[in-house]
């Protein structure tokens, strides 16, 4: 069981590293668990950037996002999946079947709990999911910082109790502690083979895709109720310019009309 260490810049001066081919290492851990588990906000720690939105919306994550992070001879390829709950519209089906999906293709499987929360109906659903898993599992108890360590002792034997996991970590994804941990675990147990990224590349979204995002997000902060569940943003241009600055071409695609002021604003 691991715990504390603060996170530190794991990918300072990426474009340096190199490594032969033949030392390479690299692997993907698939980053599950109840909506607003902290899941995001741990893979941008890591990665040093922002890769995934945040909101305390639950479902903010549609698709899976994978951050890259290259340390050492190692690279590790996390997936941030969309938050596994009880689905009732098809946009909800897809999003779980996308999270699950993401699960069965990593080498490893990250179960976040949010160790405030602890062990809720919908991490009894992951549970459940993750024992047909055959995938090596790993649990992270994130928001420590907020609990009591005799509680996280109890927290993680009760659901080692539930389910057998490798290894249990503690972390605070939003305060960086017990990420360096996790991360050398990590770089030791990934398997050999080539990289999957170039070493300075910290993930797979194109720049017109993270400007959408980003976009999607403000729109997250912003606008309340069901609007920004029912909302697409997709960039139609992304122009970089002389001095360096973007110009960026969106549209925002809404389900009702009624919803285009709101988005908009009056004027």
């Amino acid at each position: 069981m691991n715990a504390g260490g603060d996170n530190k810049d794991t990918n300072a001066d990426p474009a340096d590293i190199e490594v032969p081919l033949a030392k390479q290492k690299c692997g993907f851990i698939a980053l599950v668990g109840a909506p607003n588990a902290g899941k995001s906000t741990m893979l941008n720690a890591m990665v040093g950037s922002k890769v995934s939105i945040v909101t305390q919306k639950a479902q903010t994550t549609r698709a899976q996002i994978r951050g890259v992070v290259t340390k050492g001879e190692a690279q590790i390829v996390f997936i941030d999946t969309p938050g596994v709950f009880a689905p009732k519209r098809r946009l909800d089906r897809a999003m779980v079947k996308s999270a699950w999906s993401g699960a069965g293709d990593a080498d490893f499987v990250a179960l976040l709990i949010d160790a405030d929360h602890g062990i809720t109906p919908e991490v009894d659903r992951l549970l459940s999911g993750l024992a047909k898993n055959k995938n090596p599992r790993l649990l992270v108890l994130n928001k420590v910082d907020k609990v009591k360590r005799e509680d996280l002792l109890a927290l993680a034997a009760e659901v080692n109790k539930k389910l057998d996991f490798e290894q249990t970590f503690m972390v605070s994804a939003l305060k960086g502690s017990g990420l360096d941990d996790f991360l050398d675990w990590a770089v030791a147990h990934v398997p050999p083979g080539p990289w999957h990224f170039p070493a300075d590349q910290f993930t797979d979204l194109t720049q017109a895709l993270t400007a959408a995002e980003v976009t999607r997000e403000k729109i997250f902060l912003r606008v309340h109720e069901e609007i920004p569940y029912n909302i697409t943003v997709e960039t139609e241009q992304f122009k970089v310019q002389k001095d360096g600055s973007y110009r960026i071409s969106q549209v925002i695609y809404v389900t009702r009309d009624g919803h285009k002021k709101i988005i908009l604003g009056k004027g």
